[in-house]
């Protein structure tokens, strides 16, 4: 009973060590969307989207990686709900759309992952061997766990959005390539943000809103 005992006093000692060792990080708590100044609001609707590009030191998130060094463009969501029904987000495709409408995806963990450690595919890749020998496959690395903390504490939490409620989160997206000033006369799109209907089920699509993302950067 006593080594069990000191065992289990040893695991919880490292668990909490480990902890320690790179707390959560919290986000500032966001405002509601219409008082950012880029914002798209559905008056009939009563849903308003603010975006908040990340491109100043004063709305960049002190997120553990630099992202935006590494042409990763950090844009915050914030999502507000002054109607009577939920929304939900699990269905909506939010992009970021160029000055010379070029449609830029949210990067994925696995994206971000590649631009951070110079992956050239995401795949398990085959390399043949001479001979009758089999070939080796190399599967992709694991996510580097800074980048899964990173969107567990910067991310959006829910996908839902109840009545009279604000939920925000950040969307990285590949800036590499493009034209510069990347924000000017650029957009962030969303379309398919559905109300929820009955037993959490997706109903009817909102308009698509579309927020300016007037900058210089």
């Amino acid at each position: 009973m006593r080594l069990r005992t000191l065992s289990t006093i040893l695991v919880l000692a490292t668990a909490t060590s480990l902890a320690h060792a790179d707390k959560p990080r919290k986000p500032k708590a966001p405002l509601p969307a219409a008082q950012y100044a880029m914002h798209d609001e559905h008056k009939q609707e009563h849903v308003t989207i603010a975006a908040e590009p990340g491109d100043n030191k004063e709305t960049r998130p002190d997120t553990r990686l630099d992202y935006l060094g590494h042409q990763m463009m950090p844009i915050r969501v914030i999502v507000t709900n002054d109607s009577e029904k939920p929304i939900t987000l699990s269905d909506a495709r939010i992009d970021f759309i160029t000055g010379d409408s070029t449609k830029v995806l949210a990067a994925t963990p696995d994206d971000l992952n590649r631009r951070f450690f110079e992956m050239k595919q995401a795949g398990p890749k085959k390399i043949p061997l001479p001979g009758p020998l089999p070939s080796i496959t190399y599967h992709k690395k694991p996510i580097d766990t800074k980048i899964l903390a990173d969107d567990a504490d910067f991310g959006f939490k829910t996908t839902t959005v109840k009545p009279h409620e604000t939920v925000a989160g950040y969307l990285f997206y590949d800036m590499q390539g493009l034209d510069t000033p990347v924000l000017k006369n650029a957009t962030l799109e969303l379309r398919k943000v559905r109300w929820v209907s009955g037993e959490n089920q997706q109903g009817d699509a909102l308009d698509s809103f579309e927020i300016p993302l007037t900058g210089t950067k």
